[in-house]
């Protein structure tokens, strides 16, 4: 795959993944016509293959090797499948003066102003009384309208926006007490209105990812924190599951781990606090005969590999970046590395990110906050913790994180795909 068919299957990977329980579901759809088998968390799991388990917004993928054994490391690449949004409240349906709204509240940290006047669309599950789930993403269906510059003429000089009063959407005409926008997602997603109990939906973008520039260098897409690491995860994991399960391959169990909640603490059972990779790492040491004592030397055999999305210069703005580390887009994915441990990455860490780095020849650019700038986090450090597996953090670089529609560089999520690739071949040798 060249980077160019790379980034427009990405662009249809992001069309196909409004919400996070799309982006597992997708992502699983894609694992199973290349021959991986979901399994079911209450099922007895088979030992050697290719297998993925969903949870709610989340995705574990793997495959063990013939030449598996209690003790057999594993290569992971986390990565999160939400995004910052708005989820839609209780008693949903509002409005006032002939304009019919939607009740939402603020999902993670969204660079509010960037939702204003797009044609967006609400996407997420249903659940019906009996535990059934269904999809729904309604295309084109709202909008945040901004206040006309004649009704506020210092609107330029500094816009300020309510996260209560003005971040209610319109999404029809007409008198609240007549409609029901619960029913209208019932009958999008093609199941009766009411059987459904309870709900999980936000707002996503209906533009379609786009490339541009004068050299066909910049993609711009919503989502792309972090759906450029799920995707690059799925397509390297599917490419190395080609030689995997011969008995002569490397002994090593590549997994995939695409969690939720990250935009909002990682703090749920489908996070990377919560037990989903431990529960799915357990099971499978303990499949090849592992006592507690050879599973924790696979834990201590193991890496993980935390891809997120990072920051590259803004033209704009390079005073709020360090001085001496300056990013670019289209320069390779990012080496974060913060000194109090917001990033993983240490120098064991890095030592092999360049080594990895220097064997699928892809480029790589590090990335440190300037020190006047909060950094952000990752599931790097909670990964890290929980397991006590060496974790380095990484990433695409980005330009308006946190917005609808992020922007990105064509070749940087390649790259981060053929790096996943390589890690996800052979066990690494360089530390202890």
């Amino acid at each position: 795959m060249t980077f160019v068919e790379h980034i427009l299957d990405l662009r249809d990977f992001i069309e196909a993944s409004p919400s996070s329980f799309h982006a597992a579901r997708e992502t699983g759809k894609r694992l199973a016509a290349a021959g991986f088998t979901q399994l079911g968390e209450k099922a007895q799991w088979p030992t050697h293959g290719k297998f993925f388990v969903i949870r709610d917004g989340a995705i574990i993928a793997w495959i063990v090797p013939e030449n598996a054994t209690a003790t057999t490391g594993y290569n992971i690449l986390g990565a999160h499948t939400d995004s910052p949004s708005f989820k839609l409240k209780p008693k949903p349906t509002t409005g006032r003066f002939g304009w019919l709204q939607a009740g939402v509240e603020i999902y993670g940290g969204p660079l509010i102003n960037s939702w204003l006047d797009r044609e967006l669309q609400f996407a997420g599950r249903l659940v019906d009384l009996d535990g059934t789930e269904t999809l729904v993403a309604t295309g084109a269906l709202l909008r945040f309208p901004q206040l006309a510059i004649h009704l506020d003429r210092s609107s330029n000089d500094g816009l300020k926006l309510d996260k209560q009063q003005h971040m209610n959407p319109i999404w029809g005409q007409g008198n609240p007490s007549d409609e029901d926008l619960l029913g209208l997602l019932a009958d999008r997603a093609g199941v009766d209105a009411a059987t459904i109990g309870g709900y999980d939906i936000v707002v996503a973008d209906t533009q379609p990812g786009q490339v541009f520039g004068a050299n066909g260098e910049f993609f711009a897409a919503g989502r792309m924190d972090n759906l450029t690491s799920v995707h690059a995860g799925v397509v390297a994991l599917i490419a190395a599951a080609e030689g995997a399960l011969e008995a002569g391959s490397g002994a090593v169990i590549p997994v995939l781990a695409a969690f939720d909640h990250e935009e909002i603490g990682s703090g749920s059972r489908s996070g990377a606090c919560g037990p989903i990779l431990e529960d799915v790492l357990t099971r499978v040491s303990d499949g090849l005969g592992a006592t507690q004592s050879e599973r924790r030397r696979a834990f201590a055999a193991s890496l993980c590999i935390s891809a997120d999305a990072g920051h590259a210069v803004h033209p704009n703005y390079s005073e709020r970046h360090d001085p001496a580390n300056l990013p670019v887009l289209n320069g390779g994915p990012l080496l974060k590395i913060n000194a109090n441990q917001r990033y993983a990455t240490d120098g064991v860490g890095a030592a092999i990110w360049a080594g990895l780095c220097a064997t699928a020849g892809s480029p790589y650019q590090e990335f440190v906050s300037n020190n006047n700038v909060p950094c952000g986090s990752t599931i790097g450090p909670l990964t890290a913790t929980r397991l006590g597996i060496r974790t380095l953090d990484v990433g695409t670089p980005l330009l308006s994180m946190h917005s609808a529609r992020e922007l990105c560089g064509t070749a940087d999520p390649f790259h981060l795909a053929r790096i996943a690739r390589t890690f996800f071949a052979e066990p690494i040798k360089s530390f202890s």
